[in-house]
């Protein structure tokens, strides 16, 4: 290939553009000393004035529903299995029959019981004849005292035969009873463990299962850490819990829904579980339309206690960086013009106050200090130009920002 011509046509073009390349860049130079960053206008952005106020706090956590009284209905008496009553997984009440045993082996026991019986009466009736007669025939010495002594024993030996019988007699039929099978509470069944024409043996053979599940309670379990973290705060008269555990129990469903009614805490355990590491709590709600199932898995939120004193700051202006949670607040630079500064902070838990998602503040921020709440994204770096103000066209509080003073009404922890 030929060099090319430096007169060429397509040379002379080649130094016009870096001409043109190397005008700009000097006039980006010079906006760059009088404007925003890398050339650009300062991020016009809007804060919001921290205030300390009453917050309400709630925690959620995991919890998986259990009947109130889990009944496990079993063979009381040795048989075969006659018959099922029940349709499985049906509700059934108290006292309602749900499987036969053959009674034709019992019935014939219980005659023979009743007979039993009978011959003690008899005899019972017998021995006391004996003793009347014998009786004045020994005040009038016409018979041996140990005559009629031996009659009056042999009455009180047939009166406690008597006795014996009845007591077997009752106890066969307390067993012939035992064939029908009754619910001992009102619940949800499960399948039927043994079928029609099994053996089933006394106080052995499981037959099925019975959940009572209005009330249905629902056990979950607080972490250590967290425990103690809630003890401090309480000691240190920051949280306020409500009386004896009268937390407002709220049910949220594996789907997102939440149950139309609230429960309350009927146990809280006050040793820590080795095994789990956690403090097992329980939950109580009320069930008449069977809408919760043992074995549910649901998310569990508990509200009613309050944070005092506490510094909220709104969940737009929280961002993520390499080392964690920071805002931006406004500060200066050395030519004293408005920059956004990076502030990390440490977050407790995060609430709804009238419509906003606030994160409560822990560490990095106090009462009185200003937070950049809106125009984040047009800040490209900390200490980047800002100019403060309202976004053009919406004057006014910012998005997300929550009134500045005044307790709040309602939390509910987001997931």
């Amino acid at each position: 290939m030929t060099p090319e011509n430096p007169t060429s046509p397509l040379r002379r073009a080649s130094l016009a553009v870096g001409l043109a390349l190397a005008a700009a860049l000097a006039a980006c130079g010079q906006g760059q000393q009088g404007g925003g960053h890398m050339g650009l206008p300062p991020a016009q952005v809007s804060t919001v004035t921290l205030e300390p106020r009453t917050l309400p706090v709630s925690w959620e956590y995991v919890g998986q529903t259990t009947g109130s009284k889990d009944v496990e209905v079993r063979a009381r008496v040795t048989g075969i299995l006659e018959k099922r009553l029940f349709q499985e997984g049906s509700a059934v009440r108290a006292g309602q029959p749900l499987f036969v045993i053959d009674p034709k082996p019992l019935e014939a026991q219980a005659a023979a019981a009743q007979a039993d019986v009978a011959r003690a009466q008899a005899q019972l009736a017998q021995a006391e004849r004996e003793a009347s007669r014998l009786k004045p025939l020994a005040e009038r010495r016409a018979v041996g005292q140990k005559e009629a002594d031996d009659a009056t024993s042999a009455a009180e030996l047939a009166r406690a035969s008597l006795k014996a019988a009845e007591a077997r007699n009752a106890e066969v039929q307390l067993n012939l009873g035992y064939t029908r099978v009754a619910a001992p509470v009102s619940g949800l069944t499960s399948r039927a463990m043994k079928s029609e024409g099994s053996l089933v043996n006394a106080n052995e053979t499981l037959l099925t299962v019975i959940s009572q599940v209005d009330p249905i309670w629902i056990p979950f379990g607080i972490s250590e850490n967290e425990q103690l973290a809630i003890n401090r705060s309480v000691a240190a008269g920051l949280l306020q819990l409500p009386k004896d555990n009268g937390f407002d129990v709220t049910i949220r469903l594996a789907d997102g829904t939440v149950l139309p009614r609230t429960g309350k805490i009927n146990f809280a355990d006050t040793r820590i579980n080795p095994v789990t590491g956690t403090y097992e709590m329980r939950a109580e709600v009320a069930n008449r339309d069977n809408l919760l199932k043992p074995g549910q898995f649901v998310r569990v939120t508990l509200k009613g206690a309050v944070r005092k004193d506490a510094i909220g700051v709104p969940q737009v202006a929280v961002l993520d960086g390499p080392q964690g949670k920071f805002v931006y607040v406004p500060g200066k630079d050395k030519d004293g013009k408005d920059v956004a500064l990076p502030r990390p902070v440490t977050l407790g838990p995060w609430v709804e106050v009238d419509g906003a998602n606030l994160w409560i503040v822990e560490a990095g921020l106090k009462a009185g200090e200003t937070v950049i709440v809106d125009g984040m994204a047009r800040i490209m770096a900390p200490g980047s130009p800002i100019m403060l103000g309202p976004p053009p066209g919406a004057p006014g509080a910012p998005p997300g920002a929550a009134p500045a003073k005044g307790d709040a009404k309602a939390a509910a922890p987001k997931s």
